[in-house]
């Protein structure tokens, strides 16, 4: 039978009497001399990546732009959707959990723009990802787990361009309107922080709002294709990268080699990703920012499974893996731990 993965279910409760919930998880050795000297945070490499991707972004608005309604509209949008749907995705990841910058003020800037261009209320979503860390994947507590058995194919398609998730953020700003939180929300955000997610809830809602009647106004679809719908015709990297951290693994285990993946990429998708693709060293170590998680790799990896060589060669694993979940929900990669851990 398939699990019930809400959070106000029963497998909340078996999670916190079996011991799951908020349990201690393993880690890999590393000095602390060392962890320390990575865990340091520097603006200037974020900075750095930060002026190019909005550069990037505007850049390829104005091409959108100038090219509107012609041949050239569709490369231009997407190249635009890219940075704006899916890049922005890494931004507001780093910046949630304030590693990017040193600076607090630039860490919360940057993630509110790109809350917003991610279709996340801010302050919902910074306590659903302290979830997400607190109890990875395990079934009832993580209000994260994309992959749910039994899989089906037809959401991860859907998904590529925005539709379930956003459909999904939609109801949570409805209720945000009317001065309340889903009960879902309600189960990771503190009380303390309900007014806030309300009030980001209603923000988000009234700029959508004001982009449609823009829209309409002007009887052009220009105003939505630059703020707004590239959330959607421009989150299918998004679902590429994200699919290689944690699609097929265990659920329900204590220890992140069993249930996160990491995979080398190239520079090019390093930049879009901001070096997310150690996916495991980050679960393992979420304190050290995101340009110092290839020097812990260095670190550590003689304690965690082979790292994939690439994208592809990441799925040629996990697709087979998600089609067999489809119908067996007791299926799950097992990655190979080092003889020295096992």
């Amino acid at each position: 039978m398939a699990r019930d993965y809400s959070l106000t279910g029963p497998e909340n409760d078996r999670a916190e009497q079996s011991g799951l919930a908020g349990a201690t998880w393993y880690k890999s050795p590393v000095g602390r001399d060392e962890l320390l000297a990575i865990m340091t945070r520097r603006n200037n490499p974020a900075a750095f990546h930060t002026t190019l991707w909005l550069a990037l972004t505007v850049v390829a608005g104005w091409w959108l732009v100038v090219t509107w309604f012609s041949w050239w509209t569709l490369p231009a949008a997407f190249v635009y959707g890219t940075m704006y749907g899916s890049a922005s995705d890494a931004r507001w990841h780093e910046c949630g959990h304030r590693t990017a910058f040193r600076s607090r003020w630039a860490n919360d800037l940057v993630y509110q723009v790109a809350s917003f261009m991610d279709v996340r209320e801010p302050v919902s979503w910074r306590w659903s990802h302290h979830r997400h860390h607190a109890d990875t994947i395990i079934v009832g507590r993580d209000p994260e787990i994309a992959y749910q058995r039994p899989v089906r194919f037809w959401k991860i398609v859907a998904d590529m361009f925005g539709i379930l998730s956003t459909w999904a953020e939609f109801k949570k700003y409805a209720t945000n309107v009317v001065g309340r939180l889903t009960a879902a929300e309600a189960d990771y955000v503190p009380p303390r922080e309900a007014g806030r997610a309300i009030f980001w809830g209603r923000v988000h809602a009234a700029i959508w709002t004001t982009t449609i009647v823009v829209a309409i106004v002007t009887s052009s679809l220009l105003p939505l294709m630059l703020v707004g719908l590239p959330s959607l015709y421009g989150r299918w990297l998004l679902v590429v990268f994200g699919t290689t951290q944690h699609a097929g693994l265990a659920e329900d285990v204590l220890d992140h080699r069993l249930n996160t993946r990491t995979v080398y990429m190239n520079p090019v998708l390093r930049f879009l990703y901001l070096n997310m693709n150690y996916h495991l060293e980050h679960h393992m170590f979420p304190s050290v920012p995101y340009h110092n998680l290839p020097r812990l790799h260095r670190l550590i990896r003689d304690d965690l499974p082979a790292p994939y060589r690439s994208v592809l060669h990441a799925y040629r694993d996990i697709v087979p893996a998600l089609w067999r979940q489809r119908t067996d929900l007791e299926y799950e990669m097992r990655p190979e731990l080092p003889s020295v851990s096992a």
